[in-house]
Order: C-alpha cells, then sequence, then structure tokens
C-alpha cells in the first residue's frame, strides 16, 4: 500500500466537468503530486477542446487528449456488436464498453510518463469504478489507484459547488443556467441520462433532455430505406460508400437519430448491487443490433446461431460488469469471432418513426435454400417422406415418457 507521500505522479481521467476539475485541485492538495490529464475523444462533442484549457487554468503541464473514435469503434464496439451483446434485455452497454479502451490508455500513459499512480471521478456508488479499475489492475497489477469519491468528504452536489468556489475553481451550475441537470455520458455509441428527475422511476422523461434524437411522433413521415454492406460480421460500406468503423457508427447514429431511432427508458441491475434508472439514446446501434442479427440469419448455421444466443447474455454481462480484460471475454470472443467468418452480404432496412425494420437481406454465402423451402414444385430438392422418420425418432423419448406413466 502505498501512502499520500509516495505518490510524485497521477495520471487523471479528465473531462473537464465539475467532478473532474475538482478532483484535479484535490490530488494536487491531498497527495501534493503532479497530475497529468488524459481525455479520449470517443466522440463525445465540443467539451474535448474545452478541456484543455481547463486542464493549463489548473496548472497541469502535462495534457493528453486524444482522438480514439476509430479503435474505439473497431476494437472495441465492432467486437461487442458481433455478439449481439444487449444486457438485461435493452441496454446496448454503451457506457460500459469505453471504459477498457480509457483505461488501457491510461495505463499505457502512466508507463511513459513514470507515473505513480492513476485516477478517476467514478463514484462509490456506480459500476464505472469497477469498470476503470478492473482494466487497472489487468494492465499493470501494482498500479496505486486513487478514487477520490472513495476518499473525500464530499458527499452532494452541493458540496463539490462549495468546493469549486471556495478553490476558484471555474464552474458552470448546471440547473441555474441552460446546461442539462441530468449526469451525462456520451460517446459515439450512445449517450445516457441519469440523476435529477430520474431519480424517480415513475416521472416521464421531458422531450427538452433528449440530444440525439427526435421523438418518433416527430420524426419524417416518410420511411428512409438504407443499405448495410458487411464483411466478417462488421459493416464496411453504408448505401453502397465504403466507410470507416467510426464513420459508419456516425452516419447512423445520424440516420437513427431523424427517425427517432433508439431511446429507451430502464431500470438497470449494477453491478455494486442497487437498481438505477436510465435514459439512453442509442440511435446508430439500435440499427447495426438489428441488421447484424438479419445478416446472421442468413449466414450462419443453426446450432452455432443458437450458441451464440445462449454465450450472449454472459458475454454482454462481463462487459457490463468490467471484464474485458478477463480470460473468459477474451475466450468468448474468440468463438463469436469464428463464427463471423461467414457473415458477409448486404441487408436493408426501412426506417420509420422509431421503427427499425429488416426488408432484405442477401449473401453470396447465404444458407438459404429456396428449392428446399418452396411452397411450389421443389423438383426433387426435399423428400417430404423423410420427415415421418425424424418426427418418430425423436417423438420416441416423449412416447416412452408418456407409455410409462400409464
Amino acid at each position: 500500500m502505498m501512502s499520500h507521500s509516495d505518490v510524485k505522479k497521477a495520471v487523471l481521467a479528465y473531462s473537464g466537468g465539475l467532478d473532474t476539475s475538482i478532483i484535479l485541485k484535490w490530488l494536487q492538495d491531498t497527495y501534493h503530486c503532479e497530475v497529468v490529464t488524459f481525455t479520449a475523444d470517443l466522440g463525445q462533442g465540443d467539451e474535448v477542446e474545452d478541456a484543455r484549457a481547463k486542464a493549463k487554468a489548473g496548472g497541469v503541464k502535462s495534457i493528453y487528449i486524444e482522438d480514439m473514435r476509430e479503435e474505439f469503434v473497431r476494437d472495441y464496439v465492432f467486437p461487442m456488436f458481433r455478439a449481439n451483446a444487449i444486457y438485461e434485455g435493452e441496454y446496448l452497454l454503451g457506457t460500459s464498453i469505453a471504459r477498457p479502451l480509457i483505461s488501457k490508455r491510461m495505463i499505457e500513459i502512466a508507463n511513459a510518463e513514470g507515473a505513480d499512480a492513476v485516477s478517476h471521478g467514478a463514484t462509490g456508488k456506480g459500476n464505472d469504478q469497477v469498470r476503470f479499475e478492473f482494466g487497472f489492475y489487468a494492465l499493470k497489477p501494482d498500479v496505486k489507484v486513487i478514487a477520490p469519491w472513495r476518499e473525500w468528504d464530499l458527499v452532494s452536489r452541493e458540496d463539490m459547488l462549495n468546493y469549486a468556489e471556495k478553490h476558484g475553481i471555474p464552474v458552470e451550475r448546471k440547473r441555474e443556467g441552460s446546461k442539462s441537470p441530468y449526469s451525462m455520458d456520451a460517446n459515439l455509441l450512445h449517450i445516457s441520462y441519469e440523476g435529477y428527475d430520474l431519480e424517480d422511476p415513475w416521472c416521464e422523461p421531458s422531450e427538452e433532455m433528449w440530444r440525439w434524437s427526435v421523438s418518433p411522433e416527430a420524426a419524417p413521415d416518410v420511411p428512409e430505406y438504407v443499405e448495410l454492406s458487411y464483411k466478417g460480421g462488421d459493416i464496411v460500406a453504408i448505401n453502397g460508400v465504403a466507410m470507416t468503423p467510426a464513420q459508419v457508427l456516425t452516419e447512423l447514429n445520424r440516420l437513427g437519430g431523424k427517425h427517432g431511432i433508439g431511446r429507451i427508458d430502464i431500470v438497470e441491475n449494477r453491478y455494486v448491487g442497487m437498481k438505477s434508472r436510465g435514459c439512453y439514446e442509442t440511435p446508430g446501434g439500435t440499427i447495426m443490433l438489428k441488421a447484424h442479427r438479419a445478416i446472421e440469419s442468413l449466414t450462419v448455421d443453426r446450432e452455432a446461431a443458437h450458441l451464440k444466443d445462449e454465450l450472449m447474455p454472459r458475454y454482454a454481462k462481463l462487459v457490463y460488469n468490467g471484464y474485458w480484460f478477463a480470460a473468459e471475454r477474451e475466450m468468448l470472443q474468440q468463438a463469436i469471432d469464428a463464427s463471423q467468418a461467414t457473415v458477409n452480404g448486404d441487408v436493408r432496412l426501412k426506417l420509420y418513426k422509431g421503427n427499425v425494420m429488416v426488408v432484405g437481406r442477401r449473401s453470396d454465402q447465404s444458407m438459404f435454400d429456396e428449392r428446399l423451402c418452396t411452397f411450389e414444385d421443389d423438383q426433387g430438392a426435399y423428400d417430404q417422406k423423410d420427415a415421418g422418420g425424424f418426427i418418430k425418432l425423436n417423438a420416441l423419448r416423449l412416447r416412452m415418457r408418456a407409455l410409462a406413466g400409464k
């Protein structure tokens, strides 16, 4: 165990918001250490460059702000979507999947800077503290982790605002101005909303809360068709235009948001034990999940597809709980990726007022054979008499059970 005096330099996951602005000053005063800030641009918007100015104003000399959008989608989002991962039937894991990448880069920076510790702004009530720290320890087992929310005596937002005022830290009082009152997390996959009036699970979110999508009621009255092209289970083109992974998700977010797609309001089970209510916008991810299942339905063997469906909840739970770097997640990923060798082709979708409808799919490696399933003359492709023996053999145990019960 390291004491405060042993920490000479710490790498802080820094957004420039209220929490991390206060943590920056608190680390400097409590640990008397140099603080290196790291801000990952995962597609969250304008706040990235604001973080640079705020870090400079806070006396930070080493400031890392990095565009990680392509790596995020290519190496984290796409592999997760090959698994069709969804937590508790609804949540597309937008926050969860960003944490291992941030953790990995922070450890790389800590090694490069010779830092003794890493720090984050996740609260002691949430999942993110677990996700970040599992990543840190998986990649640097002896690293010192500083989690201010588990150390300081600030217990409320008002305490934090008073701390900021006392120490001359410029912050925006969100509830008094035009800024959102919610605790929000955004990246290319999603934007989340928690806190404020959402803490009452009976309270309907206001329309003004949503940032990325129009309501289904306000979406266009004319549907829009979109064609997605797949290679190895990943989308490589939209409407025939080749795109990088980040470009794919950016465009699908635009299309989904335009048509009111991807809003959910859920109560989920956190890993630490409590239930929490959150609202999420995942327009591009909602489209991706629907389309991926459609192309798999054409190209993946029945039992392989069913096995994937059995493994998916376990995989999703591993991602949600922060076990991205665990041996079992890596083992599952290898099995999932092996299933994607034939997942090539195109899916045609219709987007309309909050709905994603599959209206076509095709592949050179399709396992769909019209001769076998046609209601017309199949020219001898399938002998229906064969079904009799198949049924009798598979019904044998049912018959024996019935006879034994008489």
